[in-house]
């Protein structure tokens, strides 16, 4: 496995791999890889000959209040497990090199960035679609592969990628969850023994919606309403968010007519889970 530091050794080497005619696969992080992004790249090697891996604490994706400063990082521990993974390139680079100086382009979206995650960080998917455009064209990506944890994420960057008429397929991983049912997060590590208990209220509320749907309630108030009420009865929960909206254009629905996205924040603490289903009717 090789690690590149520079966009331009970066692109050396998947041209070499373009030349030989080989697929690529590539997987964006933000690092401090947990067994989630794992997930991500065994799949991305059984589909593609090559498989990039990106570490890169993302700065633009982050406001001014948020946790860019105390993000946790261990790099070290990153490679060895992109290695054992069987990526063939990490691709690391520092925001300079990502970004010039006087850099004045970016990706702006509307519409399926206003609601969810987007209200309450307005300038987070501006960063996000910027960043994973850059790493796309910098890997020339055949795929690129995203978990559904960050279910908003994944279906921006599906509409920013048939908007743009871009040449790389989409491809969305199920969540990956610890035993108990949290979802698999690097800031879940900023959590107190008694917080990561607090936290498995999401996921519980995830299982209440599931079963409420499942048992044919369309009222997205409803399945919404019950899932909040049972997250307000922890103490140190506290709700951004618990909505439900279409799938394919992340706008509120009050019921179910097609396949929807019932996604959660919620502060732990200080520490803001995110978790969702999806429900494809």
């Amino acid at each position: 496995m090789k690690i590149a530091y520079t966009v331009e050794d970066a692109k050396s080497q998947v041209r070499q791999w373009k030349k030989e005619g080989l697929t690529v696969g590539l997987v964006p992080t933000m690092g401090y890889l947990h067994e989630g992004h794992e997930s991500l790249i065994k799949r991305a090697v059984a589909e593609n000959d090559r498989v990039v891996v990106s570490v890169f604490l993302n700065p633009t994706q982050f406001a001014p209040n948020e946790d860019l400063a105390s993000y946790p990082r261990d790099f070290e521990a990153d490679t060895k497990l992109c290695e054992g993974a069987g990526a063939a390139l990490v691709f690391h680079p520092e925001p300079s090199e990502m970004y010039a100086e006087d850099a004045c382009t970016f990706v702006d979206m509307t519409a399926v960035t206003k609601e969810l995650c987007g209200k309450s960080r307005p300038i987070h998917f501006r960063g996000v679609c910027t960043v994973v455009n850059k790493l796309m064209n910098i890997s020339m990506a055949d795929r690129a592969y995203f978990g559904q944890k960050d279910a908003q994420q994944l279906a921006v960057i599906r509409r920013m990628v048939r908007d743009l008429n871009m040449n790389v397929e989409v491809v969305g991983c199920p969540i990956i969850r610890e035993a108990d049912g949290l979802a698999k997060s690097s800031r879940n590590t900023y959590l107190s023994e008694e917080e990561r208990k607090a936290g498995l209220v999401l996921s519980q509320a995830v299982k209440l919606g599931q079963k409420l749907v499942a048992e044919g309630e369309k009222s997205a108030a409803a399945v919404t309403g019950a899932m909040s009420e049972l997250i307000s009865a922890e103490p140190l929960a506290k709700i951004d968010y618990v909505s439900m909206v279409s799938w394919d254009s992340i706008e509120p629905v009050e019921t179910i007519e097609g396949p929807v996205l019932v996604a959660m924040a919620v502060y732990i603490g200080k520490t803001r889970l995110i978790d969702n289903f999806i429900y494809e009717g």
